[in-house]
């Protein structure tokens, strides 16, 4: 698949088709998000996956509740976090940015886009979510205390296909400098 008709296919699914996507398949998204560039190499994204019915069961409760609705019937969820205090920081400590701790989400989202064109290109669908009970996420998956939870993301075979939202025209969105 054209990585153009990714871009400009790939839609926030929220109802999945019951049928299990292979862990195989899991690890090459994951493959995918950890090709995307980082600050400095630094590589701060990590993934905690549940693929298990009995286990998503226990999971849903992290989320809000209508998230726990849009992705019910999801094979797969994927929670993404970071590395604490090293993507936009120097060994030092001190930042090298002025966007301070939030290059490392930059750094996430970057991963978290390549997962889902990935997902896209090998036939699922995806849900990014980001409202969600992060202490019961961290307790959930015993997440190190180092780490942040940045994005929730439902991963299965789609049972829709919703059109696309409306987008700002370029001219909107665009300046340039004369």
């Amino acid at each position: 698949m054209e990585l153009s008709e990714c871009i400009e296919n790939r839609r926030s699914i929220r109802r999945y088709l019951d049928k299990p996507v292979d862990r195989e398949i899991i690890k090459a998204l994951i493959k995918a998000a950890s090709d995307a560039p980082s600050w400095k190499n630094s590589q701060v994204s990590r993934y905690y996956v549940v693929d298990r019915p009995e286990t998503k069961k226990a999971f849903l409760p992290c989320l809000a509740e209508f998230n726990q609705k849009n992705v019910k019937d999801a094979p797969v969820i994927i929670v993404s976090t970071v590395v604490k205090n090293r993507s936009g920081f120097e060994r030092d400590g001190s930042y090298t940015t002025h966007l301070k701790d939030g290059f490392q989400y930059f750094d996430n989202g970057l991963q978290v886009e390549n997962l889902c064109l990935k997902a896209y290109d090998l036939g699922l669908g995806t849900l990014i979510m980001g409202i969600y009970d992060h202490e019961a996420i961290r307790t959930f998956f015993a997440i190190p205390d180092n780490e942040e939870v940045v994005a929730v993301i439902g991963v299965g075979y789609a049972d829709i296909a919703p059109e696309q939202p409306m987008r700002k025209g370029i001219d909107e969105i665009v300046h340039f400098k004369e």
